[in-house]
């Protein structure tokens, strides 16, 4: 056992931070003060005893994660920050959930420092911090191949902290599973069973035991009953015996750990302590009063001792500059012995790319976006070491993998078809599409490596809430969502996406492409990687689609792709276009034959590939009007999706050729034919126009 250095300043800490998260909670008129009271020590403990932190460095590569995937606790993380001199004053817990303050209701990435990952939605902080966990190992590989895992210069651990409603989601449980078999030894949860939810005692909904789930799952398990009896009969909290137990989780470097946490919500509380009152609305005045005499402050809102506040914060600057000095001489010494990887490190430190990268070009007759997206990965592979990512056990259909490197496997985990090691790069996710999302999230938030995630287009829907929470973050996530629409064919309308491009679309923040050939994706692949502010959707088809051959001058240049929305191929003979014809993905070439009909009928036509409706609104007024001329009102958009959000584009006057209704099962050719989406139907369109 290793003595924890408990004094009775630290006590003192705890119940200013109690004090702090319920005056914080009643100025603002709401938020949720019950678990904030009664882990005020366990945040503390974590904050001022186990991690290393940079308060002058949030961005720090050696610091330690802390996620609070219960992010409705959020007052809980910022006393905290504001005790150990992390970037917030106490004015800032004054204005707890106000306007353009920097403690918002749930912590939010990239706007208040030293927040992590944007939680709230429960179970999602948990997904994130395995794929932060995960990270650590892959940039491990990269920078430090040869010292021995959870050793070397970067690598750190990820401490979550997490309630019984995150351990209820779903998402949850599929991120546990996998952190087990992953033997992520590097993550540790804290749990706090409280046995309170909204709606009450959690017997009325959650009675399994969880402890156990997590052994069966492979994880490290420990049990600290918090609120032990006291020497004077009442509850007293066991902080060494914690301690220990992060302890013991540290040195379980082959398993991911759990440490359960028996609590009282919003204990010391002396009336509402164990209800479910109080964990999602202001205590009261007269509770406030009451606690307050119980621990011996005044009763006045934010009465605390900002001397104690200013000793906290000192030491806490001088103990961890100290780790930060070491790390520096270590850090200047692996840079001088590595000047290849340290050239690496300073890149994908600031999410350059090589000024050489290069993409495929395809010269095919025909090809799917699917193929010609796998040809590009496998390209990019060997030209960007920090590209990596993989498939909801769907690889072979979403040609995800990087057929030249290993799987990221533990060394038990390979198999005779996947060949792996612990710090790999082909991920295999499981059939486990919201983890895959909330893990891809974490990735991105360790900050190095750029990740990718596939799936059927169909199934994206298992994985929104993380998309969600991506463009909430800006964070650069890729994804590869193949079987694009009822060209699936067979597999029917259960595996057909019908209303999924205009629901992704409608995400702010989120670039949905679906380009048109081979071409056209590799140009996408590259534009994806160049944009660092948000994610980025590719939207593939399963079938063969035909490769415009652009030598002959007759066509646009795939570049156009990158601007989201281009002339494809212009009226004949340089004249003025009477109708444009707008396009994406597989129904493109539909468009260009429905433009062959016209044309021979005497109808000047236009035809323009809108691979991406985000990145062709980012352009100027002056190049979009250009594409799409105000004066040419005759225009048919063409997709094989609803019609919702074209009419942007077509205007009132315009026409949508589309699926208003779900699939069948028939070959693709059969439905493209039954379902009106053919050269005949947009021909006829145009013509109703005109």
């Amino acid at each position: 056992m290793t003595t924890l250095n408990w004094s009775e300043r630290d006590e003192l800490a705890v119940n200013t931070s109690r004090i702090l998260a319920m005056d914080a909670v009643q100025n603002a008129g709401n938020g949720h003060p019950g678990s904030p009271i009664s882990l005020a020590g366990v945040a503390y403990l974590l904050y001022h005893k186990v991690l290393r932190l940079d308060p002058q460095d949030s961005h720090w590569l050696g610091r330690d994660r802390f996620v609070l995937s219960a992010g409705h606790e959020s007052v809980l993380q910022y006393t905290q920050l504001y005790l150990a001199g992390l970037g917030l004053s106490l004015d800032d817990l004054k204005n707890l959930r106000k306007w353009g303050s920097k403690t918002p209701g749930h912590p939010e990435f990239g706007h208040t420092d030293f927040i992590e990952c944007t939680t709230g939605p429960l179970g999602a902080g948990i997904s994130n911090a395995v794929g932060m966990a995960m990270a650590e190992r892959r940039q491990h590989g990269l920078l430090e191949p040869s010292a021995p895992l959870g050793s070397g210069l970067f690598d750190h651990r990820i401490y979550c902290l997490a309630g019984d409603g995150c351990l209820q989601e779903g998402v949850a449980a599929e991120a546990i599973s996998l952190a087990g078999t992953q033997h992520l030894g590097n993550l540790i949860l804290i749990y706090d069973d409280n046995a309170i939810t909204i709606e009450g005692d959690t017997k009325i909904a959650f009675t399994e035991d969880v402890l156990g789930r997590f052994a069966a799952s492979g994880w490290h398990t420990a049990e600290v009953s918090w609120r032990g009896a006291g020497a004077d009969g009442g509850y007293a909290e066991d902080y060494q015996a914690l301690y220990d137990a992060i302890i013991a989780a540290q040195e379980a470097t082959d398993q991911p750990s759990i440490i359960k946490l028996n609590t009282i919500i919003g204990w010391p509380l002396p009336n509402k302590a164990g209800q479910e009152s109080i964990h999602g609305s202001a205590i009261g005045a007269d509770e406030i009063s009451a606690v307050k005499a119980l621990l011996g402050f005044p009763d006045v809102p934010f009465g605390i001792d900002e001397s104690l506040v200013a000793s906290l914060q000192g030491d806490f600057f001088g103990r961890q500059a100290d780790a930060r000095a070491a790390w520096d001489a270590a850090f200047n010494l692996w840079r001088d012995d590595n000047p290849q990887a340290a050239s690496l490190l300073w890149r994908i430190s600031t999410r350059a790319l090589p000024a050489d990268l290069s993409v495929p070009e395809f010269t095919d007759e025909k090809m799917s976006t699917r193929k010609a997206s796998g040809k590009t990965i496998h390209a990019l592979a060997s030209q960007l070491p920090e590209l990596w990512g993989g498939s909801a056990d769907l690889a072979g259909s979403n040609l995800t993998t990087m057929p030249d490197d290993d799987s990221f496997l533990p060394a038990d985990r390979v198999t005779p078809e996947w060949s792996g090691s612990p710090t790999g790069r082909n991920l295999h996710f499981g059939v486990r599409e919201h983890a895959m999302g909330g893990i891809l999230n974490g990735i991105a938030q360790e900050g190095l490596t750029r990740p990718y995630g596939g799936t059927f287009f169909v199934f994206s829907d298992y994985m929104r809430p993380a998309v969600r929470l991506a463009a909430l973050q800006k964070l650069p996530v890729i994804y590869v969502w193949t079987h694009d629409s009822i060209g699936v064919g067979e597999d029917g309308p259960t595996h057909q996406p019908i209303e999924h491009l205009a629901s992704y679309r409608a995400i702010p923040g989120l670039s949905v492409i679906r380009p048109a050939d081979a071409n056209e994706t590799a140009v996408a692949w590259m534009q994806a990687l160049n944009r660092s502010d948000g994610p980025n959707a590719l939207v593939l088809s399963r079938q063969d689609l035909r490769n415009v051959d652009r030598s002959t001058g007759e066509y646009g240049n795939v570049e156009g792709a990158a601007k989201g929305g281009y002339i494809l191929r212009d009226a004949r003979n340089g004249v003025t276009p009477q109708v444009i014809l707008l396009a994406t993905g597989s129904e493109v070439e539909i468009a260009l034959d429905a433009q062959d009909a016209l044309e021979d009928e005497g109808t000047p036509t236009r035809v323009v590939s809108l691979p991406c409706f985000e990145w062709f609104e980012e352009q100027s007024q002056e190049y979009r009007d250009q594409v799409l001329p105000p004066a040419i009102k005759v225009r048919v958009s063409v997709e094989a999706g609803i019609a919702l959000g074209w009419q942007r584009y077509v205007g009132d006057a315009g026409r949508s050729v589309s699926i208003e209704h779900f699939g069948a099962s028939a070959p693709a050719t059969t439905l493209y034919q039954e379902f009106g989406i053919t050269k005949e139907a947009v021909v006829a369109a145009a013509k109703e126009i005109l």
